[in-house]
């Protein structure tokens, strides 16, 4: 059977962010989704709507091949420029095809794969 990532997990917006016990929230970051997963030194990076995002992020795909196979994250890319996000220098990634444009960040809102951790909360 062949593995596919799966599908994101999005977001609901409230009109006020007040949570019950148990639950909790995580910033809006102001970049792109993506999905990764790694699996036999082949990393495989896309967008939320299954766009191929590795050319534009090369350095980003590098540093995933040094996860454990079988890696799966559901995160934001984003771009920081002078201690704030920088979503215009992100969109000139996609545009110009890599790291040149701007040094991106990964941020991992959620590891999707690892059967170990399937039904942990955050917190554990």
């Amino acid at each position: 059977m062949t593995w596919t990532l799966p599908e994101p997990m999005l977001t609901t917006p409230v009109p006020v962010p007040d949570l019950r016990p148990g639950w909790a929230g995580e910033p809006k970051w102001d970049g792109f989704r993506a999905l990764l997963h790694t699996d036999a030194g082949r990393v495989v990076l896309r967008s939320r709507r299954g766009t191929e995002m590795a050319p534009a992020f090369p350095d980003i795909a590098a540093a995933a091949g040094q996860l454990p196979d079988a890696t799966a994250l559901d995160g934001e890319l984003v771009v920081w420029e002078d201690d704030r996000l920088a979503f215009e220098r992100l969109q000139n990634r996609l545009q110009r095809r890599g790291a040149a444009a701007a040094r991106a960040a990964g941020g991992s809102v959620d590891l999707t794969a690892d059967p170990t951790i399937m039904g942990e909360t955050s917190s554990e």
